[in-house]
């Protein structure tokens, strides 16, 4: 079968570190560790897993990272090599497993990418995945498939960027009815967004700061008005297409990314009502902020103007995907006492007075917010222009796309 293939190769990895991000072409050329290739599909690991055909499948913001070489290292012990790319997916089951009873050929569905002790056969499950946190599991080096955090960073599982690849049958869920293919294709990148969103309780007077307002911040966005957050939200855009989106979504006031750190922080400041302050020496020195910062970024920028613009006693959340190691200075966290929290991936969430799956809670709230939401996708590339998928991905403001996706099979 067809797929887009990741092999590791460590002076391919360096050259693109030192050569950066002007050599953006370099990225899906030659030097690129990422390859279309024919390949045997994988067999299911056990008959509890199921194959799956991939409809549309989106690039994800580590995608690229990845392919880009600016993913930490700390994450290459719990991958394995060669993997096939993609998580974010639509698809249909084309093969069922003989203990699966819950699914069957023909179901359109999505893929909820994590790779935990359910989907591993590990019995008893460790304690993150006993508490419906499989994104958090402790044994993604054992069991039943070879390393790997998620689908598209395993070699035994394939990639939704392939003809087909294999799901354990816990990790599928039936897409409703009424739901598109571009909206549902959106539904695993919503769910990062709605467990960042409830990292942070925020009242109707408070001030929510969002900065990045690519496919994540934006879905940040959405999923704060989705859960009725009714507070205030700044966010934080570089190009026109986002600012539009941005507003379209629920924001209340748009700010630049770019500029000098003067004028930025000027305007960052009036706008959440903090005081912004010289100390002579490095940048400025913020007193108040917002009662909650998303950073859908997660670049050292981002991180050290986040935290300076969060107000003492705040929360700050990390829900973009950092690259190694960021230099940021800690004082502000120190100094405003401020709550920092991560959201990797998908989690087990109270909602009301139940406890739900963030994956769960994503599909209900596509149900309303899916027309919306299914603007940010993009007209789908063919596997074989990945090149040109990678570019349009890698240089948003250029293609005026939020989400990159590759047509795999007609639905």
């Amino acid at each position: 079968m067809k797929a887009l293939l990741y092999r590791k190769s460590i002076p391919r990895y360096a050259m693109l570190k030192i050569l950066g991000p002007r050599f953006r072409g370099l990225y899906t050329g030659s030097v690129s560790p990422l390859s279309l290739s024919d390949i045997p599909p994988p067999p299911l690991p056990t008959p509890h897993w199921v194959r799956i055909a991939p409809r549309l499948a989106g690039i994800c913001g580590s995608d690229v990272a990845t392919v880009c070489a600016k993913s930490s290292p700390y994450l290459a012990p719990v991958t394995s090599m060669p993997f096939v790319m993609g998580h974010e997916t639509v698809g249909t089951v084309i093969e069922v497993g003989q203990e699966v009873d819950t699914l069957g050929e023909g179901d359109r569905v999505v893929l909820h990418p994590a790779l935990g002790c359910h989907a591993r056969g590990i019995e008893p499950p460790c304690e993150a995945c006993s508490g419906g946190c499989d994104a958090l599991c402790r044994n993604v080096t054992r069991g039943d498939v070879s390393a790997g955090i998620q689908t598209g960073f395993c070699r035994d599982t394939g990639g939704a960027f392939g003809e087909n690849f294999v799901a354990h049958a816990s990790q599928v869920y039936r897409v409703p009815d009424g739901l598109e293919d571009r909206t549902a294709v959106l539904i695993e990148p919503f769910a990062c967004a709605v467990h960042g969103a409830l990292r942070a309780d925020l009242a109707a007077e408070d001030t929510a700061l969002v900065i990045g307002c690519g496919s994540i911040g934006l879905l940040t966005i959405a999923a704060l008005r989705a859960l009725d957050r009714r507070a205030r939200i700044v966010a934080v855009a570089k190009h026109d297409h986002q600012r539009q989106a941005a507003m379209e979504l629920g924001a209340d006031v748009l700010l630049a990314a770019g500029g000098s750190v003067a004028a930025r922080y000027a305007a960052w400041g009036s706008a959440l009502g903090a005081e912004v302050l010289d100390p002579q020496l490095g940048k400025p020195t913020v007193i108040g902020g917002a009662s909650a910062t998303f950073d859908c970024v997660a670049s050292t920028a981002s991180i050290d103007d986040g935290l300076r613009f969060t107000k003492s006693g705040g929360t700050f959340v990390l829900v973009g995907m950092p690259g190694a190691p960021p230099a940021v200075d800690w004082t502000p966290m120190w100094f405003k006492e401020l709550t920092v929290r991560a959201a990797y991936a998908y989690g087990r969430e109270r909602r009301g007075d139940e406890a739900c799956d963030t994956f769960t809670i994503a599909i209900d709230l596509m149900r309303t917010w899916g027309e919306k939401l299914a603007r940010m996708v993009g007209e789908p590339f063919a596997l074989e222009d990945y090149r040109a998928a990678f570019s349009s991905a890698i240089q948003t403001g250029r293609s005026g796309v939020v989400k990159t996706v590759f047509t795999i099979h007609q639905g």
